[in-house]
């Protein structure tokens, strides 16, 4: 209708409607409302809206009385088709936003018309006074089989810490037409201050209200989210932001989780922050993470009736599935994977010992390799042979001291060295270790020959170096294989048996083309220094910068493309995130698109400080390679490479056509960050450049 309902007609049309079905109802001519009054006070983090479907759309809002805290606040909804709400085709009342939420709710809406923009506001109603939200705008999915475009954005990475969200203003200024924002990942970070790479400062800092449930990191310096308001305080904070707050008013989010919206590089729900030196695995802290995932972000995992989604019955951990599809058009079938809850640790652990021998000669037979991996490099004893007993015991002492000398106490370094320094050892490692101390050295002659974590990049007995990061290729790419066949594929299982059977499904599907939402990044990136004379010889190969990503799992990540391959799925296209970098590629013969950060810190910068911290000067020759260089390096160890930007922050609008998909990243330097553009709109635009890319047959071209 286009008349305002007034709320003695709201309960009446409740008594006779099901809730938050679309409807109209006449007005009661003799009941007049009170005056409505923009409240961001009531309302502080605005409104959002997200999973847009032909019929339906989730429409969100955190609301609290400053005068009653601690209680309930009651809201009702409206839903137009105009921005000023005169025409109105829901008025919803009865809803609470409750404390046990934190005050926030969501409220699914349906019986919606396909490809529609609606406006919607929440008005809460206290002592003769109404106080309104910010009106909030959105758009529903077109209808299945309609022939139309579709446009959206991707996006992922936005630390709040000492750092602007200029990329999210000039979206704003280009008052891009878009029918949706992919969210990639990495909403939040959990940490207060990570030095390794946040800088806080007065207007742009995380604070928890409960510091004491907190974990404290780097000896106390900062914190890490646990309890449940610590990332209650996170979201808050973030969504103060008014960029974000105007980019959730005016397009649906679809929204998928990496890791820091839990804890950085985690695997179901094990964190890493200790490198391996305790146990991190925590059942509890993973499910406060995604409760407070669910209760600010607005999502329906659950194909959840109209009305307000119950955030208390949605599944959490081990039982969570966000992993969804969206059906846009004849044009678009998007896909969200969950690459973090179902899949299995890092293969190098990183408590690793670097001298575990993990292929012996039998696994290299296996492998196909034994004449290959000759060198003395390659021998082996098993340390636990009578006539090493000298040599095991002096490792042991190693251990232990370089175990204690890591934080561990002295019983669990005792423990440590016990379980690790046994059985067979590399005596590329077992030698450099009784070299340093003196000690008689084991002769390689004769000896058989294995592969050992210190091949494949592992030197220190806690780290991420050689585990998550920075592994030797040849080496790594040989033990996955084989771990990945001797394990029945269990190894590199990064989706789970289920989730990959959806996807398997699902990725058929009839719509021109199936967009697969990765949260990490598939584009293969290798630095290679091996003809680099000027590094020392362990250095001179090529390395896989980061497992954590597909890398990590090139086995899966083969099979997976291989499946595409095999059954003619046309037009299958990745989008993901977390790598803080821009690269668009075609891997196993499939295009793959990777976006910026908003505003993290970059790939580049990130890299620089690891370089530099490893000893190499900025003029180094490593240095060149990996960090000042890094897009010709990447993109002469992948050939697939058509386009890469490790330095840049931004977003990428992709739109799919019945005969082509393009991709625009629009990028702004990392240098830009830290400085607050808000004030000075003008002169943002000139701050970005940005790349066109063609989409189609499976290659990339630019546009």
């Amino acid at each position: 209708m286009s008349q305002k309902l007034h709320r003695r007609t709201i309960l009446q049309c409740i008594a006779a409607v099901a809730a938050s079905t679309a409807f109209g109802c006449s007005p009661d001519e003799d009941d007049s409302p009170a005056p409505l009054t923009p409240s961001p006070e009531h309302f502080p983090q605005s409104v959002a809206s997200g999973d847009p479907r032909s019929d339906s759309v989730v429409l969100w809002t955190r609301a609290v009385d400053p005068q009653r805290p601690d209680s309930a606040t009651p809201l009702s909804l409206q839903v137009g088709t105009d921005a000023g709400l005169a025409t109105l085709v829901l008025e919803l009342g009865d809803l609470q936003a409750m404390p046990a939420h934190d005050h926030a709710l969501k409220v699914k809406v349906t019986n919606l018309k396909p490809r529609t923009t609606y406006y919607y506001r929440f008005i809460y109603e206290q002592d003769g006074k109404r106080y309104a939200s910010p009106v909030g705008r959105t758009r529903t999915a077109p209808a299945q089989g309609e022939n139309v475009p579709v446009r959206f954005v991707f996006a992922s990475c936005q630390d709040f810490i000492g750092r602007y969200y200029n990329t999210w203003q000039y979206l704003l200024q280009r008052d891009e037409d878009l029918d949706f924002v992919v969210f990639l990942g990495d909403y939040i970070y959990e940490t207060t201050g990570d030095t390794s790479f946040q800088t806080p400062d007065e207007a742009r800092k995380v604070s928890f209200s409960d510091t004491a449930s907190a974990l404290p990191l780097g000896g106390g310096q900062y914190h890490a989210a646990a309890a449940l308001s610590n990332y209650r305080d996170i979201y808050k904070t973030l969504r103060s932001d008014r960029h974000l707050q105007r980019m959730h008013e005016r397009y649906p989010f679809i929204v998928v989780w990496d890791d820091h919206e839990f804890s950085d590089d985690s695997w179901g729900s094990t964190a890493t922050y200790s490198d391996g030196r305790a146990n991190e695995r925590s059942d509890e802290r993973k499910r406060n993470a995604e409760q407070a995932f669910f209760e600010y972000i607005p999502l329906d995992t659950t194909q959840s009736g109209a009305g307000a989604i119950d955030v208390d019955s949605t599944p959490r951990y081990p039982d969570t599935r966000i992993y969804r599809d969206f059906d846009y058009g004849k044009h678009l079938r998007l896909l969200l994977t969950d690459y973090r809850t179902y899949r299995p640790d890092h293969l190098i652990p990183e408590n690793a010992y670097p001298g575990t021998v993990v292929m012996d000669d039998t696994a290299l037979g296996e492998a196909g390799v034994a004449t290959v991996l000759t060198s003395d490099d390659y021998a082996y004893v098993d340390i636990d042979a009578p006539e090493y007993a000298e040599q095991k015991a002096v490792l042991q002492q190693v251990y232990g001291k370089l175990a204690l000398d890591a934080g561990l106490d002295a019983g669990a370094a005792t423990a440590q060295a016990g379980e690790h320094v046994r059985g067979k050892l590399a005596l590329l490692y077992v030698n450099q270790v009784l070299a340093q101390v003196s000690a008689t050295t084991i002769s390689p002659t004769d000896k058989p020959r294995g592969l050992a974590y210190a091949h494949m990049g592992k030197t220190d007995l806690f780290g991420q170096l050689g585990s998550r990061y920075i592994v030797v290729k040849q080496t790594y790419d040989l033990y996955s294989g084989w771990r990945y066949a001797k394990s029945l594929r269990a190894s590199e299982n990064a989706l789970g048996d289920t989730q990959e059977a959806w996807l398997r499904e699902k990725v058929r599907s009839d719509n021109t083309w199936k967009v697969v939402v990765s949260s990490v990044s598939l584009t293969s990136m290798v630095w290679n220094l091996s003809d680099l004379t000027d590094v020392p010889a362990n250095l001179r190969t090529r390395f896989y910068f980061n497992v954590d990503q597909w890398d990590g799992f090139p086995n899966k990540r083969a099979e997976l493309l291989q499946y595409l391959r095999d059954n003619n799925v046309r037009n299958a296209l990745f989008i993901s995130g977390d790598i803080h970098s821009s690269h668009a590629s075609v891997e196993g013969g499939v295009p793959t698109l990777t976006a910026p950060a908003i505003s993290s810190t970059s790939v580049k910068e990130m890299a620089g400080a690891a370089v530099l911290a490893a000893g190499f000067p900025a003029d180094s020759s490593v240095y060149r390679r990996v960090v000042t260089d890094m897009e010709s390096t990447l993109r002469a160890n992948n050939p697939g490479i058509a386009f890469t930007n490790a330095e840049a922050h931004g977003f990428v609008v992709l739109e799919v056509r019945a005969d082509e998909a393009l991709a625009t990243f629009h990028l702004i330097p990392n240098s830009e960050v830290k400085t607050n553009y808000a004030n000075q709109p003008e002169a943002l635009a000139g701050k970005f450049t940005h790349k066109a890319l063609r989409v189609r047959d499976g290659a990339l071209t630019d546009a």
